[in-house]
């Protein structure tokens, strides 16, 4: 082979590998959003803003979270179902508007693994079941042994109809024996606010969120639906311990409108890989209770997809 076609071969190569990555090179163009589910203050909220930062340093665009909660999550996932392909809508996904709402409700307007592009996943979180302090309940027996004796007279809350609180509570209800009365919200942040301020007696939440209530004596963890005890409330029992066959896990990822350009995704989905390993994240996970597990985008689509199937049964036992 002569040196002029070894050139151009070589050439030639360098400009294939280079046109490769040029749609991601030219990403972000402009402000990307991240779409939340629900109200400033919940877990998604959180973790959206805390990696919208990190992104927007790493990627020389602004990340801007938009909350926008209503309908069990089908608000959010419809505007990013409709939102353009081009790597500038996402949506920080979770259990509730792709696991629980397209059971729920049958007319919901999109399926949850066939009209997006799933990207990332960011971790799980674990759902408590917290007793505000006025209400002098300390353990999981007394609160059932009380909801026995008075039924429906106690109330508790749930960050909304559809919401993982409300499956998970009905699941509680059906297991304990107990009827208490359901207080949806429209999110965690303002059912919190309620806990703290004696209005409704009880939480079905994620852990994260409520531990500063937790430190503060405002809210008291009666049970958590982890399989195993959590690092973040090693004194608090799980529902299995108490002889309630519940495990429960809200997962939270990074998900698009379907299309959305594999070089984007993979580009995406490093980056995100590369700010979790950072030890100011993991801390602030560690310190949130958030387990992350190693999973590519190809996993993680069929991971969305293995809990829908999984949690159908529970969705439609709590209709």
């Amino acid at each position: 082979m002569t040196l002029r076609r070894t050139l151009l071969i070589c050439s030639a190569a360098a400009l294939a590998a280079s046109a490769l990555p040029a749609v991601a090179q030219d990403w972000p163009e402009r402000p990307v959003r991240i779409l939340v589910s629900f109200p400033p203050g919940g877990s998604s909220d959180l973790v959206a803003r805390l990696l919208a930062e990190h992104l927007g340093e790493r990627l020389g665009q602004p990340f801007i979270v938009e909350n926008r909660p209503g309908a069990g999550g089908t608000v959010a996932a419809l505007a990013l179902k409709d939102a353009a392909a081009d790597g500038h809508t996402f949506m920080l996904s979770n259990l509730t508007p792709f696991g629980i709402a397209p059971t729920l409700f049958p007319d919901a307007g999109y399926d949850p693994v066939e009209d997006f592009t799933h990207v990332s996943y960011i971790g799980g979180v674990h759902l408590g079941l917290f007793a505000g302090a006025e209400l002098e309940i300390d353990t999981l027996d007394a609160l059932i042994a009380r909801a026995q004796a008075e039924p429906g007279m106690l109330d508790y809350g749930t960050s909304g109809v559809g919401s993982w609180g409300h499956i998970v509570s009905a699941r509680f209800g059906a297991l304990s024996g107990t009827e208490m009365e359901h207080i949806p919200y429209q999110g965690s942040g303002p059912m919190r606010l309620d806990l703290q301020a004696g209005v409704i007696g009880l939480a079905f939440d994620a852990v994260p969120q409520n531990l500063p209530l937790v430190a503060e004596g405002v809210a008291i963890p009666l049970a958590v639906s982890a399989p195993q005890r959590l690092d973040t409330l090693p004194d608090v029992p799980t529902f299995r311990e108490a002889g309630l066959d519940l495990i429960a896990e809200n997962w939270l990822g990074f998900s698009a409108p379907a299309g959305l350009d594999p070089a984007i995704a993979a580009q995406l989905d490093e980056t995100l890989t590369d700010i979790m390993t950072a030890s100011e994240i993991t801390a602030q996970f560690d310190n949130w209770g958030i387990v992350r597990v190693p999973m590519d985008g190809a996993a993680f689509a069929a991971f969305v997809a293995d809990q829908y199937s999984a949690w159908a049964p529970m969705v439609e036992a709590a209709r």
